[in-house]
């Protein structure tokens, strides 16, 4: 089952969540997805301290000027062209209520906005983005704008960087990215990066001989690999497919090609399974959303 049949777009009103809406309506529409809108409201800072009848009546005031305004984006979001399952309008940690929605309904994909544009702000992600990004229990898309760019840039068409390493999250990513590419008609990047410091010996002298012969056969056989898998996609149809062995840390490979490709998408699996590794999401995936120019699609399976 594609994880993409039910998705739930976060919005908050800003610039980026319009981005992030385009994007969710413009999956939607070549995925045949259902898509549900939440919109959290912030409590007001009183409520708890001074809750009397005056306090309350202003804070029912409150929700209905936010039940209006998701409504009024609802609408917006219908002339648009999009077709909107559900709206929801949850009160307090923006992040928390997205998480638990998320659950509730069985999203596959939530998708919501970063507003982190240049190197700086991008390394200090807004932390609703990236607490949804460590606790769902599902695939997570984050999407910022990254430069002046036309719209097909922020709709996801173009290349899809797409990393792999072996394991069934890496598959489960190229999967998703094979949905996306045949929906968009955008061509896959596949890469593969190898840490050199884990080949090199930590011993005496004695044991760098034959190091470099060695560390060669690796790469020939991670490049022979990376080719393989790019081949097999090739196969079931997929556009443009290309192979790149990188010789580094996989978060840094992964941000530098995707900035020297111009991607629009990086997709990149997440080993968090259980409420606890979902917590300590892992430092590949975490890095990537954090720090790539472009959006991010965490897939866990």
């Amino acid at each position: 089952m594609s994880i993409f049949a039910k998705v739930l777009l976060a919005t908050d009103g800003s610039e980026t969540s319009e981005i992030a809406a385009k994007t969710a309506l413009y999956l939607s529409k070549r995925l045949d997805s259902e898509v549900h809108i939440i919109y959290v409201a912030p409590e007001h800072p009183y409520v708890h301290a001074y809750y009397g009848l005056r306090h309350q009546g202003e804070v029912e005031r409150s929700r209905r000027e936010d039940q209006r305004m998701l409504d009024v984006y609802v609408d917006h979001v219908r002339q648009a062209g999009g077709t909107i399952a559900d709206s929801y309008l949850r009160v307090g940690e923006a992040a928390k209520e997205i998480v638990e929605l998320a659950e509730e309904l069985d999203v596959g994909l939530v998708v919501l906005g970063s507003r982190g544009h240049g190197p700086i702000r991008r390394a200090l992600m807004g932390s609703i983005s990236t607490s949804v990004v460590r606790h769902a229990h599902c695939s997570v898309l984050i999407v910022r704008r990254h430069g002046p760019e036309k719209e097909e840039r922020e709709t996801l068409r173009g290349k899809i960087l797409v990393a792999i390493d072996g394991s069934e999250e890496s598959t489960a990513a190229a999967r998703a990215a094979t949905e996306v590419a045949s929906a968009t008609g955008s061509e896959v990047h596949l890469v593969y990066a190898m840490q050199e410091e884990r080949y090199k010996p930590h011993l005496g002298p004695e044991m760098w001989e034959g190091w470099v012969r060695g560390f060669e056969e690796a790469k020939r056989s991670a490049r022979s690999w990376v080719e393989e898998q790019a081949e097999r996609m090739r196969g079931e149809g997929t556009k443009a497919v290309e192979s790149h062995l990188l010789i580094g840390h996989p978060d840094a490979a992964i941000v530098w090609l995707a900035e020297e490709l111009g991607a629009g998408l990086v997709v990149v699996g997440s080993r968090g399974l259980g409420g606890i590794r979902r917590a300590l999401i892992g430092s590949v995936s975490d890095s990537v959303v954090r720090h790539a120019h472009c959006p991010v699609m965490v897939i866990r399976k």
